[in-house]
C-alpha cells in the first residue's frame, strides 16, 4: 500500500522520510523494486479526487500526489514482475476511458495491471466534477456495477494485437450507452485483476460477486476478522466463485531486530504526532494544527475511554484506579495498547496518558509491533485461523519500513514455507494463481 510518506500519521516526520516524496519518481521506483526483490504480488496505488489543505500538518502526501496511472506506468517501466494496482473511481470516470487506460497499462506492463474499484467516500470530490452532491451508496454501487460490466465487455470484444476480431458491444443500460469496440487490444490478462474494498453490504456483495481480491477493512478482534472473511467466502460461494476471491486485510508492521527496538520505533513515531492535550478539535483545525481524521487529545481520549483524563501530562503513567474505571470499549483499547507498547495497567512499565491519546482514532489497518518472528507469528496465525489469504502491507514510513519488512520478516515467512522465494510467472494473475478469463 504505497503512500510516499507512509501510512502512519507522523510517518512523513520520521528522519528517514521526506515530506516531498510523493513527487520523487526515483524513490517510488526504488521502493517498488525493493518490494519486487522480496517477491511481493503487487504495489498498490491509492487515490483521492479531492484535497484538504488542513492535512498539511498530518500527512502531506494526502494533500497532493501524482495521478496513479502515470505513476503506475513509471513503476512498470522500472520493474519486471511485480503487479501494479491503480485506484479508479467509476463514480467520476467513464467506463470506456477506464477500459482503455487499464488495457493500455496491462499491455505496457506485460500483464501486471490491476484495477482497485472504489465508489468513493469523499463527498468533496463531487464539487470537483461539476456535481451538486456526492451520490448516495445505492446509486454509486448501481453505477459501479454497470461500469464494471461495460468495461469487461469492452475487453472481451477488443481486437487481437494484429487488429482482427474486434466487435461492437452495443451496450444499452440504465446509465450508459456504449457501442464499442475498444481501440486497444484485449489485455494480456484477458481482464486485469479487479480489487475492491468496503464493509457495507453492497460493497461486500460486489466484492464477492465481481472482484478477484477483497481488501478487508480494520476489525477490532480476530473473531471479527474471521467473521468478515467467512462472510465474503460464503457470498462468493453463492455466486459459484468461492475459490476465486482472495481476502487481504491491511497490516502495518512496526518491525525491528528486537522487540525492544520495535517498541521504541513505535513510540518514536507516535511522539512525532502533532498533539495538543487539551484544545478542542475545532480549535486545532482552525489553527492549522492537524487535519481531520488525526485529531488526538485528552478530550477525545476521555470520550473513548469513558473516564475524564483531561489536564494530565502525556508522559505520565495513568493510575490503575483510573484504568479500572474505563468503559468496555476502553478496556478493549487498553488490551491493544499493551499489545503494541508492552506497557501494562499496573506493572513496572505502565500505560501513559499519551498511550490513551494515540489509541483514540480508528486505524487504517491492523498494527503489529515486534521482532521478525513475532510479526511472522501474527501473519501465520491469521492465515491459518481463516482470517486472511494474504496481507496488504501498509508501511508506516518510507522507505525504512519497507526495507525492514522485506529484509527482516519476508525471510522468516519464506523459511516457514508461507511465502514464495521466486516468482512462478510474469503476470499478476500468475502470481495470484488466477486463470485468464475466456472471451
Amino acid at each position: 500500500m504505497f503512500w510516499a510518506t507512509g501510512t502512519h500519521a507522523a510517518g512523513w516526520r520520521h528522519p528517514d522520510a521526506r515530506a516531498d516524496a510523493a513527487y520523487d519518481i526515483g524513490l517510488i521506483q526504488e521502493v517498488s523494486q525493493a518490494a519486487e526483490r522480496a517477491k511481493f504480488d503487487f504495489v498498490f496505488l491509492g487515490d483521492r479526487l479531492a484535497s484538504d489543505p488542513a492535512l498539511q500538518h498530518s500527512n502531506p502526501a494526502q494533500i497532493s500526489r501524482l495521478e496513479p496511472y502515470s505513476t503506475a506506468m513509471a513503476i512498470a517501466a522500472a520493474t519486471t514482475h511485480i503487479g501494479v494496482v491503480v485506484t479508479a473511481n467509476p463514480t467520476y470516470s467513464d467506463p470506456y476511458a477506464i477500459a482503455r487506460l487499464m488495457a493500455s497499462l496491462d499491455h505496457l506492463s506485460d500483464g501486471r495491471a490491476a484495477w482497485n474499484l472504489v465508489t468513493g467516500a469523499d463527498a468533496a470530490a463531487a464539487h470537483n466534477f461539476g456535481r451538486d452532491a456526492h451520490w448516495d451508496t445505492a446509486r454509486r454501487y448501481d453505477w459501479a456495477e454497470e461500469t464494471l460490466r461495460v468495461v469487461r465487455d469492452l475487453w472481451d470484444a477488443a481486437p487481437e494485437p494484429d487488429g482482427t476480431g474486434a466487435r461492437r458491444i452495443d451496450h444499452r443500460g440504465e446509465f450508459f450507452s456504449v457501442d464499442g469496440p475498444l481501440d486497444v487490444a484485449r489485455p494480456p490478462q484477458g481482464h486485469v485483476v479487479v480489487f475492491n474494498a468496503g464493509t457495507s453490504d453492497r460493497s461486500r456483495e460486489l466484492g464477492a460477486r465481481d472482484a478477484d481480491i477483497v481488501f478487508a477493512g480494520p476489525q477490532p478482534t480476530l473473531a471479527k476478522r474471521r467473521e468478515y472473511y467467512a462472510d465474503i467466502k460464503a457470498r462468493a460461494a453463492r455466486h459459484g466463485r468461492a475459490d476465486h476471491v482472495a481476502v487481504l486485510p491491511g497490516l502495518t508492521p512496526i518491525v525491528a531486530p528486537t522487540t525492544e527496538e520495535a517498541v521504541a520505533l513505535h513510540d518514536r513515531l507516535n511522539a512525532l504526532l502533532v498533539l495538543d492535550p487539551e484544545r478542542e478539535v475545532g480549535d486545532i483545525v482552525r489553527a492549522g494544527g492537524i487535519g481531520e481524521g488525526h485529531q488526538r487529545n485528552l478530550t477525545s481520549a476521555s470520550e473513548v475511554f469513558g473516564v475524564d483524563v483531561r489536564g494530565n501530562d502525556l508522559a505520565a503513567a495513568v493510575p490503575s484506579s483510573t484504568l479500572a474505571a474505563v468503559s468496555e470499549e476502553g478496556a478493549r483499547r487498553l488490551t491493544e495498547i499493551t499489545r503494541l507498547t508492552r506497557r501494562t495497567v499496573d506493572g513496572p512499565d505502565r500505560i501513559t496518558y499519551g498511550d490513551l491519546v494515540h489509541a483514540t482514532p480508528a486505524q487504517l489497518s491492523h498494527v503489529v509491533v515486534g521482532n521478525p518472528e513475532e510479526v511472522a507469528d501474527m501473519i501465520q496465525e491469521w492465515f491459518e485461523e481463516g482470517a486472511a489469504d494474504g496481507f496488504n502491507i501498509y508501511p508506516a514510513y518510507v522507505p525504512g519500513a519497507v526495507t525492514a519488512f522485506t529484509e527482516l520478516v519476508v525471510p522468516v515467512l519464506q523459511r516457514r514455507g508461507l511465502f514464495r522465494k521466486e516468482y512462478g510467472g510474469r503476470t499478476l494473475r500468475e502470481h495470484l494463481g488466477m486463470a485468464v478469463p475466456p472471451r
